[in-house]
């Protein structure tokens, strides 16, 4: 129970709450807060939320702090809308003494808070094991100080971001030179927090009336050691990091067993867990017989028969497996370590063990494509199917998304994804193999959100109220372009880019990055040569 006098905390997801309630770093930050005396936290969706917290004590704030966990582009906007309802003011500027600390944390916010920085008062970059708890110890420290003192005081805690204590510089053109701290005794860049301990997360909440109903979610890996060239999942979360079998997934599978009969196991590669044969094999345990038990994906060369049999024992039906494409030389620029006859092999041992089928994920558009490296991605999947019949085959197919603090962050949208994606359609669908393609619309708009500078949130701003409608984004970009509409208290910064050389165009060595500020695990000299080698196999 909170004590009196502790913190009130609305913790939103910006999704409704059978989605939210199912996204596991979610949970654990809301388990974090929720544990700790000192603060009392409600949640908060766009469907529903916890009893609101009393009236203003003592002529105070009725809220203290605001906080948003973001893990998709698109859900960005969703932000405004949830702060409209708290009656937060939308502009970071704009909030005074009275008003909650607004922060938020998740990958996008640790890749690239920019477009939204102008909302947040601080963002919380990194894994939360100890940066949370660090954040709110500071906060403590200063709650009854004024705002601007209390900003100042987050901004000192490591891997807190404080946007307004920041201030982007352009050059006479419009272009963004840098983000720089706005006064002395401030750090020039903020490095992302990396938990190294032994156990990763699990599930603190299982409901039925999660997407995933009643799962017991247990992470075994965190980021993956394959540096995909392209993928976030991998190269902001470095370095690979696994919890011993003993003292970090078992207790972590048992905890939740005992409330429920499904588990999930999660990671990026979760089957390059050092232990994971060991970990399957004591699930395949009689005690476990009436589990039923899921697994996120797998890399394909580790795909057993034995792993599939397990599986299939445990009522999964099928496995995903990321192929990225069917052409080895396209496997080859970003570096993905997958061989033909692997793909096939994996094909093979699910069937053998039992398993109807198999998802594979692919992308259009990557770097270095070209219309024959697409073909050979459907004549993959048509031979999959004549290689192993029964097999039920389908492919999850998305435009590539240039992504910061990777090799290919560099890199633009390509209009010709999309009609690579209606060539794939035309190839496999009157085969009879189910192509699930996300809409190449919406992965521009997910470009324009990953890579913009802070000039985007007039944009978010206006675009308000019409962000679920591809054109009520273009309608927004071209009024603040003009220099019309929900401009925000800052009236100083220059116009956006151009539409296209945010989305589409590839970017030189030289240009400033709207993250450059903001420390990933990797320097960016490290990535531009990561993508010289994707360069030197093109």
């Amino acid at each position: 129970m909170p004590q009196p006098g502790a913190l009130r905390a609305v913790l939103a997801f910006p999704s409704t709450y059978t989605v939210g309630i199912t996204s596991l770093g979610y949970q654990v930050v809301w388990a974090t807060l929720a544990q700790r005396p000192d603060v009392d936290v409600r949640r908060l969706f766009t469907d529903q939320g916890d009893p609101a917290h009393g009236g203003r004590r003592g002529g105070g704030p009725a809220l203290d702090l605001f906080g948003l966990s973001l893990s998709w582009e698109l859900d960005g906007p969703v932000l405004l809308d949830l702060l409209e309802q708290q009656r937060i003011p939308l502009w970071a500027t704009e909030r005074g003494d009275d008003d909650p600390i607004v922060f938020g944390g998740g990958p996008v916010l640790t890749a690239n808070p920019e477009p939204l920085a102008p909302f947040f008062d601080a963002v919380l970059l990194g894994d939360g094991e100890l940066l949370l708890p660090a954040f709110i110890d500071a906060l403590q420290e200063c709650r009854d100080a004024p705002r601007s003192e209390r900003l100042r005081r987050l901004a000192q805690v490591e891997g807190v971001y404080v946007p307004s204590l920041y201030a982007p510089r352009y050059g006479a053109a419009g272009e963004l030179l840098a983000v720089e701290p706005i006064e002395a005794g401030l750090p020039a860049t903020i490095s992302k927090q990396t938990w190294r301990g032994n156990t990763l997360s699990h599930s603190t909440v299982i409901t039925p009336e999660a997407a995933w109903p009643s799962i017991h979610m247990v992470e075994v890996v965190r980021s993956c050691p394959e540096l995909c060239r392209f993928c976030l999942a991998s190269y902001l979360t470095l370095p690979f990091r696994t919890p011993s079998l003993e003292d970090g997934l078992i207790p972590a599978v048992e905890k939740g067993l005992s409330a429920t009969q499904r588990l999930g196991l999660l990671g990026a590669s979760v089957t390059q867990h050092p232990e994971f044969s060991e970990l399957l094999r004591w699930l395949n345990g009689e005690r476990f017989a009436d589990t039923r038990i899921s697994v996120s994906s797998v890399r394909a060369s580790t795909v057993t028969q034995e792993l599939a049999t397990i599986l299939a024992n445990r009522g999964s039906k099928s496995l995903t497996i990321a192929i990225e494409s069917g052409s080895e030389r396209m496997r080859e620029l970003v570096n993905k370590k997958l061989q033909t006859d692997e793909i096939y092999a994996a094909a093979r041992h699910a069937k053998a063990g039992g398993l109807s089928g198999l998802k594979l994920y692919g992308m259009v558009g990557l770097p270095g494509e070209n219309e024959e490296d697409v073909e050979a991605t459907a004549a993959l999947l048509l031979a999959l199917k004549a290689a192993t019949p029964g097999l039920r085959l389908s492919l999850g197919v998305s435009t590539f998304v240039p992504k910061a603090h990777t090799p290919f962050q560099w890199q633009g949208v390509r209009p010709e994804a999309e009609k690579r994606l209606k060539l794939l359609a035309k190839r496999l669908k009157p085969k009879g193999i189910e192509l699930r393609p996300e809409s190449y619309g919406w992965s521009v708009i997910q470009a324009l959100l990953a890579r913009s500078d802070r000039r985007l949130a007039p944009v978010i701003a206006l675009a308000r109220g019409r962000h679920e409608s591809l054109g009520g984004w273009k309608q927004a970009y071209k009024a603040v372009l003009n220099g019309e509409g929900a401009g925000g208290p800052d009236r100083t910064l220059p116009p956006p880019p151009p539409w296209p050389e945010v989305v589409h165009s590839p970017w030189g060595e030289e240009r400033p990055l709207p993250w450059q500020h903001l420390k990933g695990p990797l320097d960016t000299s490290t990535l531009w040569r990561h993508a010289g080698l994707a360069a030197a196999q093109d």
